[in-house]
């Protein structure tokens, strides 16, 4: 590779002079002196990736965009594609749904599940149960869809109302069919790195990444967010790439110091009148994945700060239109993958998110 002095010291011509910068042949005339300026930050530009150093100048340059809904698109059209191909093979991916109540975000998370199961061919229903309903007819609704065989993937809609115990409930669903991959099973398979069936948001941040050619190995990623489906899992499958894990919650102290040491820095609180990740959370070039979704001033908008954001990182992840479009499109992905497990058909995942 060329050294950084190469396309320091070009042979260029400034005026009738021609020049590798050395001051006795250079024109050192105003208009000289800008033409130098110009080049030289233009080679740079070129030469060394922008964010290492043009945003310790002062943030000039801005962040790239981690596009989920483009990669979404490019995955599910690949998925549709598939499930043309592997029928009659295979069992039609059926997913039903499981709604415990109205929570609104659930509802609205259920609709765009089901638009987008339409559009790659994947069959859908909802089951719809009461606010009140009890643990065990929760159970008995779960059991009832592990033994339908025509159903391939089952979604119990989280959180619960009160008073139900969400881990009994996700260990009733089949480990075969459980396409959220939460069941405690699925989720121990993790540690294994045998999972097949993987939390949907976490695995959607890993391929993304992935997309963008963003290798994790012997990176620090910085993870603001315990929960069962996000936190946790995405923990151990960032270890699993061989990325060191720092993962915080709200009894976490000195958040800020930490989350500006992250070369890849996550955030999922999605409580944007308490919580804000700003510039003096985040290390200068690093990678931010914004998780988090609150309703502000009637928008969606996520955890971070996008202007300070795209001012100081490498990469970001835009809200909406970031992580929101993969976790729909791995399930879309988990449905297809269940089906095949129950008809023993080999998927071939690679192709498919690659």
């Amino acid at each position: 590779m060329a050294s950084i002095t190469s396309f320091l010291r070009p042979s260029l011509k400034l005026g009738t002079h021609s020049t590798s910068f050395k001051s006795s042949q250079c024109d050192w005339s105003a208009p000289g002196l800008i033409w130098f300026w110009s080049a030289t930050i233009t080679r740079l530009t070129n030469y060394i990736a922008p964010t290492a150093l043009f945003r310790s100048w002062g943030g000039c340059l801005t962040a790239k965009l981690l596009d989920g809904s483009a990669v979404a698109k490019e995955i599910r059209a690949k998925i549709k594609t598939r499930i043309e191909s592997l029928l009659p093979s295979v069992t039609k991916p059926y997913l039903v749904s499981i709604l415990v109540g109205e929570d609104p975000a659930s509802l609205a998370y259920l609709r765009k599940n089901e638009a987008a199961c339409e559009n790659v061919g994947i069959k859908f229903r909802s089951v719809a149960l009461p606010e009140d309903s009890s643990q065990t007819s929760v159970e008995e609704s779960i059991q009832q869809l592990n033994a339908d065989r025509s159903v391939t993937g089952i979604l119990l809609h989280l959180p619960l109302p009160d008073g139900l115990n969400e881990t009994v409930a996700l260990s009733a669903i089949s480990t075969k069919k459980d396409v959220d991959g939460l069941n405690p099973c699925n989720l121990g398979l993790l540690v294994h790195k045998a999972a097949a069936l993987i939390p949907c948001t976490p695995y959607g941040i890993i391929v993304l990444l992935k997309h963008y050619g963003l290798t994790l190995v012997s990176k620090h990623v910085v993870v603001i967010n315990r929960s069962r489906p996000v936190g946790r899992p995405l923990s151990q499958l960032l270890l699993n790439e061989d990325a060191t894990v720092t993962l915080c919650h709200s009894k976490t102290k000195d958040l800020a110091e930490i989350s500006k040491t992250a070369d890849v820095l996550v955030t999922g609180i999605g409580r944007r009148g308490e919580f804000v990740v700003g510039s003096n959370m985040i290390k200068p070039g690093a990678v931010v994945v914004d998780v988090g979704t609150s309703i502000v001033g009637g928008k969606i908008v996520g955890d971070v700060d996008f202007e300070a954001a795209i001012s100081t990182a490498s990469y970001v992840t835009p809200v909406p239109g970031g992580v929101g479009p993969m976790t729909t499109t791995m399930l879309l992905y988990n449905t297809l993958w269940a089906a095949c497990l129950q008809s023993k058909v080999q998927l071939g995942v690679e192709q498919l998110i690659a």
